[in-house]
């Protein structure tokens, strides 16, 4: 169970990251203004008809690099002292991974500088590769961040978890094409992340992944239907960025506790819109000979206006879809081999419906815009 105490600190850890946000995205949408770093409408995927601000990634990182100084400040010279107890006894913890985190967070702001630059001069897409992958062997290197999947198999881990970084910083780069959209996602998603390490008594990884709800939500204010702000390939770059380090963060699974080993799956279900979104865009886009990361309207977002939706409701039908899976596939964190099975079949069928919806109007010619 969680206790009290703890409950106590996420809140804390939320409204500061909350207020960090709310507080610093109207900054930098005044910076972008005032510096002319705008998204100008010319052959604009996105659908915006207007210049909107393109420094929503700064504002996001900022406000998540600020609160983290100011956590390891306070607790280091015990500035909360409804706290001190809990401090007094994992300040040693801390100190120990402090040199990690610093990597973490260099990482963090090199992932946002390289999507900055592609804002402002395009890349080619083997410079931003490269750039990527040197982002992600700070994270794994300097970090000491691995997928755990593969215990006394170092090598193939690391490589696995190289891949995950890359793969991860291009699906919400794909996944960003709608008001609201990618910043909703990673924010559920670390939503249950922070469940899951909270459960399993990761306290401060908890944490982590709850302060990155909050900057996400935070921004997510400005960044909602019609957005005063966008993220760009800064805030893109940076939230798969936290995405692949929280989820490798995060224990799934625990030989004392867990019943099967279905519980490794969970970041893969936790996460299952942004990649199957990434996998059928890339294969479409395959299928009709267009380079992949040319960007297009193939994505699940724009089939739903296809439908008849609205962008808006678009989007929330992708939230409402991604609440649905990870509430589905939680409860195999504890469950029984026969209940995570059926569970993981259930998130494998709605991912099914999805990849039906991705194909669904494939062929008329204005899915191939």
């Amino acid at each position: 169970m969680i206790s009290a105490t703890w409950i106590k600190i996420y809140t804390v850890v939320f409204a500061s990251g909350l207020a960090g946000a709310l507080i610093l995205t109207p900054v930098f949408r005044s910076l972008a203004a005032k510096t002319g770093f705008m998204d100008v409408p010319a052959d604009n995927h996105k659908g915006h008809k207007k210049s909107t601000p393109l420094l929503g990634g700064l504002a996001m990182f900022f406000s998540w690099l600020f609160c983290i100084a100011g956590g390891v400040f306070a607790i280091k010279w015990n500035l909360l002292p409804a706290f001190s107890k809990i401090a007094e006894t994992h300040l040693p913890g801390i100190l120990q991974i402090y040199g990690n985190l610093c990597f973490i967070a260099v990482g963090a702001a090199i992932a946002v500088f390289l999507g900055l630059i592609d804002d402002k001069y395009p890349m080619s897409a083997s410079v931003k590769f490269a750039g990527q992958f040197v982002v992600a062997l700070i994270a794994v290197f300097g970090g000491n961040i691995r997928l755990n999947i593969l215990p006394g198999f170092p090598g193939v881990e690391t490589g696995i978890t190289l891949f995950w970084f890359m793969l991860l910083m291009n699906s919400i780069n794909f996944f960003d094409n709608m008001d609201g959209l990618a910043v909703g996602t990673i924010a559920i998603a670390m939503g249950f992340f922070s469940v899951v390490a909270a459960l399993n008594c990761q306290y401060f990884v908890a944490c982590f992944a709850v302060l990155n709800c909050a900057v996400c939500c935070g921004f997510w204010f400005y960044n909602t239907t019609p957005a005063t702000i966008f993220m760009g390939d800064s805030g893109s770059h940076f939230l798969g960025y936290l995405a692949a380090v929280v989820s490798a963060m995060v224990t799934f699974f625990d030989k004392s506790v867990s019943l099967s080993r279905f519980p490794v799956l969970m970041p893969l279900f936790i996460l299952a819109l942004p990649l199957f979104d990434t996998a059928m865009v890339v294969i479409i886009r395959t299928i009709n000979r267009k380079p992949f990361w040319i960007g297009d309207h193939n994505h699940i977002s724009h089939r739903f206006v296809r439908m008849g939706f609205t962008r808006k409701r678009a989007v929330m039908l992708v939230h409402l879809m991604a609440l649905t899976i990870g509430l589905g596939i939680l409860p195999v964190l504890r469950g029984s081999f026969f209940t995570a099975a059926i569970l993981v079949i259930q998130a494998i069928l709605m991912l099914g419906i999805i990849t039906f919806l991705q194909l669904y109007l494939s062929d008329r010619p204005d899915a191939r815009e």
